[in-house]
């Protein structure tokens, strides 16, 4: 739906009307002049509105069972934290139970032990070293002993040979166990390592396992407690899905802080009413809506072409079909920036504002209208007090220019003008015109320049 924007005035203080000449019997003036003056104007935007709620929570069925217990009526005022039904889901129960059961095991489960390997060192007998030397002793004792000198002296010889040769040996089989030695120690740390890895990625794998186990106790601990359903905030109660209340973006519209968790109701398929103790419902049916309607709070749609003259605090004056002869005030609080495509193809975007209070035409006090209903806000946009003015008739549109035609000695001379604000009846005039000068109000479009006016 489209916006329009409405231009509403005072007419000048001093206006002389002057009729042309040249017109016989009862023909029509085709043209007629007026004296510029001062007057105060008011530019409107119209926009379409709906009113909204404070807030508004649909509250649904936690898991799939039967209303067991309803303690609400539709229509029926409620407080903060009040029960408002309940429902029974042996589902939702025996979930729990089974949370509980594997929680257990996993509990129960006993610790992986840090894994250590190590393999034993490699060493030469001592006693074997001992008992070659005691040998090589004896040997040497007894050759001493041969009186053959030469004999003596050859033995000898053999026997230190014979001991180099062994301790020779035994230096090179020291070498190899120590190189077996240090082979084994390298394999016994790598495998000690890749056992302690796994032991670690068996004791993440069992952390693991019981904080899965514990959520899931938390999970399904919260949907049995959710089963039984309080009200979320102060409101009146409706039974089933109800309706939006006119609030097609609830967080825009609640306060901030208030909107987490909260959401416009959803459509399920029940009609309101539905709901009743014995009915059976699914996990996410919408049982009940609380809406708050201690503040009634406007959604416009503003298009696209109007919105960058609305501000906060903007002011405004609401009408509802629903009230006729009645209107109320509003003022802006917040401009949206996300778009929006019109039915007809323009572009709108969100302006919420705050209702305020409603009067007739004959200043009694006009009735609350209820979330849902809509309107039709007229903003003004644009202020204007005791400045030059001419009616809108005067001004003709050419390309990017506002042109007005001024009597010049009696000669019609083209002027362009700088608008400022744009009433219904009057237009300010920023530039081009001052108080005094005579102007075409009637016929300006058939005006030419130069053309003989008186």
């Amino acid at each position: 739906m489209g916006q329009v924007a409405i231009r509403r005035g005072i007419p000048p203080l001093l206006v002389l009307t002057f009729l042309l000449t040249g017109c016989t019997g009862d023909e029509p003036p085709k043209v007629q002049l007026a004296q510029v003056g001062r007057a105060s104007v008011s530019e409107v935007v119209e926009a379409p509105g709906t009113v909204g709620a404070r807030a508004t929570a649909a509250l649904t069925s936690p898991a799939a069972g039967t209303v067991d217990k309803l303690y609400v009526s539709d229509g029926d005022t409620v407080e903060k934290g009040q029960l408002l039904a309940r429902i029974d889901s042996p589902a939702a129960k025996d979930q729990l139970d089974q949370a509980r059961e594997a929680d257990r095991q996993a509990s129960a489960r006993p610790a992986t032990a840090p894994a250590s390997v190590r393999l034993p060192r490699l060493r030469l007998p001592a006693a074997l070293d001992a008992e070659v030397r005691h040998c090589f002793a004896k040997a040497r004792k007894a050759a001493r002993k041969i009186e053959d000198r030469t004999v003596r002296e050859h033995l000898l010889t053999a026997l230190d040979a014979a001991q180099a040769q062994h301790k020779a040996q035994q230096r090179a089989l020291s070498e190899i166990v120590n190189g077996l030695n240090t082979s084994v120690q390298q394999v016994s740390g790598q495998l000690g390592a890749g056992l302690g890895g796994l032991t670690a990625s068996m004791s993440s794998l069992q952390a693991a396992s019981r904080t899965q186990t514990k959520a899931a106790v938390k999970a399904a601990r919260s949907t049995v407690k959710a089963l039984t359903i309080k009200a979320p905030f102060d409101g009146v109660v409706t039974l089933g899905g109800g309706s939006s209340g006119g609030q097609p973006n609830l967080g825009a519209l609640l306060p901030a802080g208030l909107s987490a968790g909260l959401s416009a109701p959803a459509s399920t398929g029940r009609s309101s009413g539905a709901i009743a103790v014995g009915v059976p419902v699914a996990a996410g049916d919408t049982l009940l809506t609380v809406t708050d309607i201690s503040e009634l709070t406007l959604a416009a749609d503003v298009d696209e072409t109007d919105v960058l003259l609305v501000k906060d605090g903007t002011s405004a004056v609401v009408e509802f079909d629903a009230v006729p002869g009645g209107s109320y005030a509003a003022e802006v609080t917040g401009i949206g920036v996300t778009p929006k495509e019109g039915a007809t193809g323009g572009v709108s975007y969100p302006v919420r504002l705050t209702l305020g209070p409603g009067r007739y035409d004959d200043g009694t006090e006009a009735p609350a209208p209820k979330p849902g209903m809509s309107a039709v806000i007229r903003l003004t946009v644009r202020e204007a007090v005791d400045v030059v003015a001419v009616p809108t008739s005067a001004i003709v549109t050419s390309g990017r220019e506002n042109v007005v035609w001024v009597d010049n000695e009696g000669r019609a001379q083209r002027r362009t003008v700088k608008l400022g604000a744009q009433g219904d009846t009057m237009v300010e005039v920023l530039s081009g015109l001052s108080v005094g000068d005579r102007i075409v109000v009637r016929g300006a479009d058939t005006v030419r320049d130069g053309q003989e006016l008186a």
